[in-house]
């Protein structure tokens, strides 16, 4: 049966592109889209930002038809900026808002925003409420276990959440206070699937980086889908991949290097003509190292492609990679 947020039809197992912090830009995005997200969020969008109209946070507002679903995510510690904030979202009409109460890095949790709410559920709850009470659009959580070892309420939290409107949830399988550190725990990820109150589509994010890994983690916890996050920055393949082996049990072949560095070649330039190209070339680097994960005797190429600060460069050095292995 096919999963529905809302009335966003997404597919029986939907895979979605995590919200990242200088990764899920519109050039990501699109590459992400062209090989198989089922749906996509936005980096994550400060409701402060929104609401002096910084140039940054309102840039990233921008989303375009292709991308369709795409959600917008925001984050803040105060209730009323967020519901300001919810409102300048949609008039970027967007399919959905999501609310960052996951993200674990210390300038936003130790202000009481992303992650940093966890300590605090009553407020969780009643931004939540707020958020909802303020948009036709439907709502949408991405949060964690807990705060530390002894918070875990997730199982609670979650139908509290439903119980006020959210219209899914997507569970990062750690605490804030394990950051990304040790293995994500999928089993309270899955009391969540299996509490029989639960009846919105329930996500799970942490540590899936394979085809084989997905059907352990549909099989074992029952979610609806998953969210994938780390394992697609210069790798937006993974979505066909999974699917593919999903329907038919087996692999698609590796991209050749000629795909890799195609990709590589055309992430850059959007990245360019979306940021500039001082921040285009810049925010690149975090992508070579997965696009070209693997080849031998290739570090000296990836010293040269995170060590430009020039596009035409950079390019330079894709070509040259280009005729050394593709002989």
């Amino acid at each position: 049966m096919a999963v529905k947020i809302g009335n966003i039809e997404l597919g029986d197992f939907p895979l979605l592109l995590a919200p990242m912090e200088d990764v899920s830009d519109p050039p990501f995005r699109a590459l992400c889209k062209e090989n198989g997200a089922d749906l996509m969020y936005t980096e994550f969008i400060s409701s402060e930002g929104l609401i002096r109209d910084a140039a940054k946070s309102v840039q990233k507002l921008d989303i375009f038809e292709y991308e369709r679903p795409i959600g917008i995510q925001i984050f803040g510690s105060d209730i009323e900026s967020m519901k300001i904030a919810t409102e300048v979202t949609a008039q970027a009409n967007p399919d959905i808002i999501d609310i960052n109460y996951g993200c674990p890095v210390k300038k936003v949790a130790c202000k009481g925003a992303g992650s940093g709410i966890l300590q605090d559920i009553p407020k969780m709850v009643k931004m939540t409420e707020a958020i909802v009470k303020s948009t036709d659009l439907p709502v949408t959580v991405k949060t964690r276990l807990g705060w530390d070892e002894n918070t875990k309420y997730i199982v609670e939290v979650a139908e509290r959440l439903q119980d006020i409107g959210i219209k899914a949830i997507s569970i990062h399988g750690r605490t804030r206070k394990q950051m990304y550190k040790g293995e994500a725990d999928w089993t309270l990820i899955g009391e969540v699937k299996n509490n029989p109150r639960m009846h919105i589509p329930v996500f799970g994010n942490g540590d899936v980086d394979s085809p084989e890994k997905t059907v352990e983690m549909k099989n074992r916890f029952g979610v609806d889908g998953i969210m994938i996050g780390r394992a697609s920055i210069g790798y937006p393949w993974i979505f066909n991949e999974i699917k593919h082996y999903m329907k038919t049990g087996e692999h698609l072949p590796e991209p050749t290097l000629s795909d890799r560095i195609t990709a590589a070649r055309r992430h850059l330039e959007m990245s360019v003509k979306w940021k500039g190209e001082k921040l285009g070339v810049l925010e690149m680097r975090r992508h070579y190292g997965n696009y070209f994960k693997g080849i031998p005797n290739f570090k000296e190429h990836r010293i040269k492609l995170v060590s430009h600060d020039d596009a035409s460069d950079v390019f330079a050095a894709l070509d040259e990679i280009e005729s050394i292995f593709t002989v």
